[in-house]
């Protein structure tokens, strides 16, 4: 029996956060299922390295590096993609500070990048989804933004862009019923990550970035149309 076609092979996705961890392994998986893969980061050179990666693989990769917390930045990342079929927001920051010495620039730097990196994202995608007849969003938030799971001390900020992002993906769905555009929410726990490293050191991780990325690949892979605006919670203990 022939392998069904993926639906991303041969379109194109855009993937933040992709010089390292989720981001990264997504940006990868995405490409090797026949997609070709828009990949912003901060850090041009990982973001290079990945991309070369991927292309030494067989697959299809366009680095722009791109700040989310700056509009210019992220009109020249869809400019470049054009009207990407798909839209994978991974880029996120993370600093443990107690919560009477978090200061302002540190909360807001923090929903900078988490909650308005994606914001940004997902409006300029929204509109070309929307002119060129549907796409599929994928937003990353974190258990640390699901209610009544467990937190961990110093991650105010972190823990309350989480919690935008969830809504965030709701309110993206509801606007998008009838134009074809889906977007669901994935809440990973223990990844594998430096970001968990951050957080808590002494948690063991029970997933790998390409775990994640594979569900990623799958979720993109439906149409979403009946679980839009749903949030998915991995919890990964080992």
């Amino acid at each position: 029996m022939a392998e069904q076609r993926h639906w991303l092979a041969g379109r194109t996705a855009v993937v933040t956060g992709a010089s390292r961890g989720i981001g990264a392994a997504t940006a990868e998986a995405i490409a090797g299922v026949g997609a070709h893969v828009v990949m912003a980061a901060r850090d041009r050179e990982t973001l290079d390295s990945v991309a070369a990666r991927i292309r030494d693989a067989g697959g299809e990769a366009t680095p722009v590096p791109t700040d989310v917390r700056k509009p210019g930045d992220v009109e020249r990342l869809f400019a470049t993609a054009g009207a990407p079929a798909a839209l994978v927001c991974a880029a996120g920051v993370l600093r443990k500070v107690p919560f009477a010495q978090t200061t302002t620039d540190i909360w807001q730097d923090t929903l900078a990048v988490n909650l308005t990196g994606s914001f940004l994202c997902c409006r300029a995608a929204f509109a070309a989804m929307r002119d060129a007849g549907g796409g599929r969003i994928v937003n990353i938030a974190s258990l640390s933004g699901v209610y009544a799971t467990e937190k961990f001390p110093g991650l105010a900020a972190y823990n309350v862009s989480k919690y935008g992002v969830i809504g965030l993906t709701e309110a993206i769905a509801t606007e998008g019923k009838g134009l074809g555009i889906s977007a669901i929410c994935l809440s990973p726990g223990a990844v594998d990550t430096e970001m968990l490293a951050q957080a808590n050191p002494d948690l063991r991780p029970g997933v790998t970035p390409p775990d994640v990325a594979a569900l990623i690949v799958t979720l993109l892979d439906s149409p979403l149309t009946a679980v839009s605006g749903a949030n998915i919670p991995l919890f990964s203990n080992a």
